[in-house]
């Protein structure tokens, strides 16, 4: 195991004789702060390389790319000249970077170790997340502004565009079946979850989320064939059944939500909301829901990463005020 893991294992072991006392204390542990000096602005999506145990983290509104060393606790690298980077992923079998701009719709590809910028891939305008099949060693590109959206499809080791599936809007988050062949797609200009068949390369369905809008987040439990969507206009927590396209629960959560993940081992739904909360919600079966704790973090944290391998959870905080730009890391109950 990971040194930085290994740490926070023994971390968390020796503070076990201390009795929880709440929810709170029982989902979700602090573990490390790591400060990002001179970072301004917002701060969008993550990527991680388990193995080099690092963190590469979208600064949107500072134009760079921040590389942090979970070891050391500390930022080792920025990659500059960025038009505000949103998605991101590493491919470890490439040693490869891929950054979704949304500043021109570029894509850049860069090396994992120098940093170097060795292609790109020119989208058009606002390259937004992004997402890797492992199995096909393609990555899918979501981008498009007012005119309409699509998914981009790469091949990963040629760093070349290979496709592009047409939306009605701009997507948001979406999601790859692993056993299947579909992507769910948030589209909230649209006001629908778009479901496309990547075989033939085109939406076959189009969702609603039960008069909730602003549907930006998503997070999948394909065993149990259930989509979680987090809305903002309510701030909801909608769940859809991924067979039949119904609404199974719908949950009260914090406001601005912006990164939602499901974590299979616990059957907890993780909801970063830039209220400054991290909403807990607990599945105690397929069709029913219950919020279990909202832990503080910090006014616009909407952002993270959950790496289930490691039982951490990793939110963004954005400079404001006398609160300075930092990641924390939070370990998972």
């Amino acid at each position: 195991m990971n040194s930085f893991f290994i740490r926070s294992a023994i971390f968390v072991t020796c503070c076990g004789c201390m009795t929880a006392t709440n929810a709170e204390e029982k989902a979700l542990k602090p573990k490390q702060t790591i400060p990002l000096p001179g970072v301004e602005g917002r701060i969008d999506h993550f990527a991680i390389d388990a193995s080099g145990e690092r963190l590469f983290v979208c600064a949107l509104g500072n134009n760079t790319v921040e590389v942090l060393d979970l070891r050391k606790g500390e930022r080792i690298h920025s990659i500059t000249g960025l038009g505000a980077p949103q998605g991101i992923a590493y491919i470890p079998e490439l040693d490869r970077i891929f950054v979704a701009n949304d500043k021109g719709g570029i894509c850049r590809i860069y090396n994992g170790k120098s940093f170097e910028a060795v292609g790109e891939l020119d989208f058009k305008d606002d390259a937004d997340n992004v997402r890797y099949d492992s199995a096909t060693k393609q990555i899918y590109v979501g981008f498009g502004g007012f005119g309409g959206g699509g998914i981009g499809v790469v091949s990963a080791p040629e760093g070349k565009q290979i496709g592009s599936i047409k939306l009605s809007a701009h997507p948001e988050a979406f999601e790859l079946e692993k056993n299947g062949r579909r992507i769910f797609v948030n589209v909230p200009n649209s006001r629908h979850v778009a479901v496309i068949d990547r075989d033939k390369g085109e939406v076959t369905a189009r969702w609603q989320a039960d008069l909730a809008f602003g549907n930006f987040p998503m997070a999948l439990d394909e065993a149990n064939h259930r989509l979680f969507v987090g809305c903002r206009l309510p701030s909801k927590l909608v769940v859809l059944n991924t067979e039949s396209s119904d609404v199974v629960a719908r949950i009260d959560i914090s406001g601005d939500p912006d990164d939602v993940f499901y974590d299979s081992k616990r059957h907890h739904i993780y909801a970063i909301c830039g209220a400054g909360k991290i909403d807990v919600i607990e599945q105690t079966d397929a069709n029913n829901y219950k919020a279990l704790t909202k832990i503080d973090t910090a006014e616009g944290a909407r952002t993270g990463l959950f790496v289930p391998e490691h039982d951490t959870l990793f939110v963004a905080v954005p400079h404001h005020g006398s609160q300075k730009a930092e990641i924390r890391a939070y370990r998972v109950e």
